[in-house]
């Protein structure tokens, strides 16, 4: 059964929250950071960013880069920007955006569930994004950014999260990308505990939505805590680590589309010709046309839409992996058709999250920088769930999840 235990956070003034709190790490490259950062001195991304105080050749990677994290967060602990709460707790983290709200649980997870497979994954890490995490948190000594969780739903949950919603939050702002955020104190200790029963009797597993990387180096940095301490007990807030934890029914998955900057040598006409060996290939027109349902992609290519609906021998859907629409456009396009074999190696293809609209895919390939642009439905919770659970990953660029974790609105120590 899972773990997932309340903590000492570290939150900001109110009437800062608005200016500290910022996207996480991984949406921004360096560039985009410290224009966004710019004039704002209290933004959290002088600390899970912190190349962007430093001159732009920097090495991304080094020391002095995460020293200088850690010296933006001392900082703002030091200035009473940031203070600790005085007894360990829960948060309640609401978000909303195009008019639907999702209510997440703040609490911290555990390293021994990550370990053990009682918080599940669906897609694979790169070591050097791993490390980068790795060497934030032992040099900061804090969780800085929250992963993002996912739980299956439990009406015992939900009756303590309505109680406590109907209370005044203690922040409640809206960002530039028109996301409501709002969160409120469960300081109740009775519910505290309720909370912590509940998981521990009721909740057999955690998922991991966002957030593989951090996920992994902080149950890794954790292991190394333990692995360090003579005395270790078990206890120690090293073993634990912050998320935010989202019943599954409440959770968005949008699209995850793909361009390509050309067609292998085929001119448009071989090309399409060559599609319709596997799919169902029916024109749109001019106008921006988006996938209807699982096995249809939408197709863009030299100022025209199409609707590829993929034929039956190309998926199968008893299988966990075989039924995504990922798998069929690279086993019956991109592989075969295009000559592009490994998705993360590939300098011939992009990706492109929906929340960009299927007019950036038009875009893109209206410029010349791309040949065709490749539209697909959105993977639901259930698929992601049944991948973890059978203990298979995902293809890379799966699953784009919104609105995104706002960081810097509470944050765990590791000591």
């Amino acid at each position: 059964m899972a773990i997932v235990k309340p903590f000492r956070g570290y939150r900001p003034k109110k009437e800062l929250v608005h200016k500290i709190a910022s996207r996480p790490y991984d949406v921004l490259n360096s560039e985009e950071a410290r224009k966004e950062a710019h004039g704002n001195a209290y933004s959290f991304l002088h600390v899970v960013k912190p190349e962007i105080d430093l001159p732009p050749d920097t090495d991304h990677y080094a020391e002095i880069v995460y020293e200088t994290g850690k010296a933006n967060l001392k900082k703002l602990i030091h200035d009473n920007i940031f203070r600790q709460d005085e007894f360990p707790m829960y948060y309640i983290y609401a978000q909303r955006l195009w008019g639907k709200t999702q209510y997440g649980l703040v609490g911290c997870a555990s390293v021994s569930d990550y370990l053990k497979n009682f918080i599940r994954k669906h897609e694979l890490t790169r070591p050097d994004k791993e490390e980068d995490r790795k060497n934030h948190i032992r040099v900061t000594n804090f969780n800085a950014e929250p992963v993002f969780f996912a739980y299956p739903d439990n009406e015992h949950i939900d009756t303590i999260v309505r109680r406590f919603i109907s209370r005044t939050p203690v922040y409640d702002f809206e960002t530039p990308d028109g996301v409501r955020h709002t969160l409120w104190l469960v300081d109740d200790q009775k519910a505290v505990s309720e909370i912590e029963y509940i998981f521990k009797t009721q909740i057999p597993y955690t998922y991991v939505a966002d957030g593989h990387h951090r996920t992994a180096a902080a149950a890794h940095v954790g292991e190394e805590r333990k692995m360090k301490n003579p005395s270790h007990q078990g206890d120690e807030e090293y073993n634990f680590f912050l998320a935010v934890h989202f019943p599954a029914s409440q959770l968005t998955i949008i699209d995850y589309n793909r361009v390509v900057k050309d067609l292998n040598g085929y001119t448009i006409h071989e090309f399409i010709q060559k599609l319709k060996e596997n799919f169902e290939v029916v024109p749109k027109g001019k106008q921006v046309y988006k996938p209807q349902k699982l096995h249809e992609f939408s197709m863009y290519i030299d100022g025209s839409w199409y609707a590829l609906v993929a034929g039956e021998d190309t998926y199968d859907d008893h299988d966990p992996i075989d039924c995504l629409d990922v798998t069929v456009l690279s086993k019956a396009v991109l592989e075969p058709v295009l000559n592009i074999k490994d998705l993360r190696k590939s300098t011939r293809i992009d990706f492109v999250g929906g929340i960009r609209g299927l007019e950036e895919l038009q875009r893109r390939v209206d410029s010349g920088e791309m040949a065709v642009a490749f539209a697909l439905y959105p993977v639901s919770m259930d698929q992601l769930i049944l991948i973890a659970d059978t203990g298979n990953i995902m293809p890379p660029k799966t699953t784009w999840f919104e609105p995104k974790l706002r960081s810097g609105l509470v944050i765990h120590e590791l000591e």
